[in-house]
């Protein structure tokens, strides 16, 4: 296959949809830990075409979503400094902290600026010698080799105006996190594929081991999909708990040596407060002391900044996979992408955002039926 199209074929989506109709005999729980593919499922219907049998359950999967309370309200006191230019990715603008968020900073007169890519800050460095220049350095392992280039690069320009504020997080230790939760019912996982296109797959095999669970790294295409779905179920009812690659095209085992050097060179791994999961240990990353000068907790003085998470919205209850969007009283009402209780509505990889955006008029209906509606 060489065009996208391809990975949308109908007839071929039909094929597959029959086979899992076919090997399919109980009821069995998926987590997606993705918010691509969390869309892709919405977007095309994934969820409503195969059997009622299979629930499907979205993760943690989006790092807007993930990225603690506290790291927000941190981000809000560095870029309310009047010195300070404050660079971020645009989905976190609006991401609500205790109290206010990013946008409402820029209200008040607050510089902060959205950026493409974490190198576009050196720019904005070098043009501003005078003046503080901090990256929101957010994401899960997709993101760290670009994030660590700029910290590199940083050092080597000797640029000693700016700073990253770091918020990276590990996606294996919070599937652990999910599996050994009481009341756990994540029978198998879709792995996400551009996490493993970097760090590859060999430490989901400890994972599956431990907890007997099927683990296939996927696309984000229909087709890598209702493959993906496919694997794990063919894995379940034959009793089978392996690691399996569906997105080979994209995903080796070893991953991506390059990408590891530079993440190796630049970070080192820490304990992590993740929004709606808590403190999980060893889910993070964190500047080694060689790059200690480029940390903005330490440069401001707010590492010792703490938040509670707020008890209106239900946002962690939906990034463990307890609940969907749909179970919400406020959702699709007091609750929207264009006024969001929550960080699940507020990013483009959120679950919530998905559901108002593919779902929002049929959430009565799916109520009704106990979230198992089937065309």
């Amino acid at each position: 296959m060489r065009y996208v199209d391809e990975f949308r074929d109908h007839e071929a989506a039909v094929r597959y949809i029959r086979q899992i109709n076919r090997i399919t005999t109980r009821e069995w729980t998926i987590m997606e830990v993705c918010g691509g593919q969390t869309h892709a499922i919405l977007k095309s219907g994934i969820d409503q075409l195969i059997p009622g049998k299979i629930n499907l359950l979205h993760g943690p999967g989006c790092p807007v979503c993930v990225t603690a309370v506290e790291l927000i309200d941190r981000a809000i006191a560095i870029a309310s400094k009047e010195n300070v230019i404050f660079c971020s990715f645009g989905d976190m603008l609006r991401v609500p902290g205790s109290s206010k968020d990013l946008i409402s900073v820029r209200a008040e007169g607050g510089d902060i600026r959205t950026v493409y890519a974490p190198t576009d800050t050196i720019r904005i460095a070098y043009e501003n010698p005078d003046r503080e220049v901090v990256f929101f350095g957010i994401g899960f392992e997709t993101t760290a080799p670009a994030n660590a280039t700029l910290v590199y690069q940083a050092r080597q320009m000797n640029l000693k105006n700016l700073s990253i504020l770091m918020a990276q997080v590990l996606i294996p230790p919070a599937m652990e996190a999910i599996l050994s939760a009481p009341g756990n019912n994540v029978k198998g996982f879709l792995a996400a594929g551009h996490v493993c296109s970097v760090v590859g797959y060999d430490d989901y095999e400890h994972i599956v081991s431990k907890y007997n669970v099927p683990i296939v790294v996927t696309g984000f295409e229909p087709l890598d999909i209702l493959q993906g779905i496919y694997m794990t179920i063919a894995q379940l009812e034959e009793g089978r708990a392996e690691v399996e690659n569906q997105y080979r095209r994209a995903v080796r085992r070893e991953g991506n040596i390059t990408a590891q050097k530079i993440m190796g060179e630049v970070f080192n791994v820490v304990d992590r407060r993740w929004r709606g999961l808590g403190l999980i240990e060893k889910s993070g990353l964190a500047l080694i002391h060689k790059y200690a000068e480029f940390d903005a907790e330490i440069r401001f003085g707010v590492e010792q900044l703490t938040a509670e998470e707020s008890t209106e919205c239900i946002s962690g209850l939906i990034l463990q996979g307890k609940k969907k969007p749909y179970d919400c009283p406020v959702f699709g009402s007091l609750c929207t992408p264009e006024y969001p209780l929550g960080a699940t509505m507020v990013s483009s990889e959120g679950a919530c955002a998905a559901y108002y955006r593919y779902r929002k008029e049929g959430t009565e209906s799916i109520k009704q039926s106990g979230g198992k509606e089937r065309p």
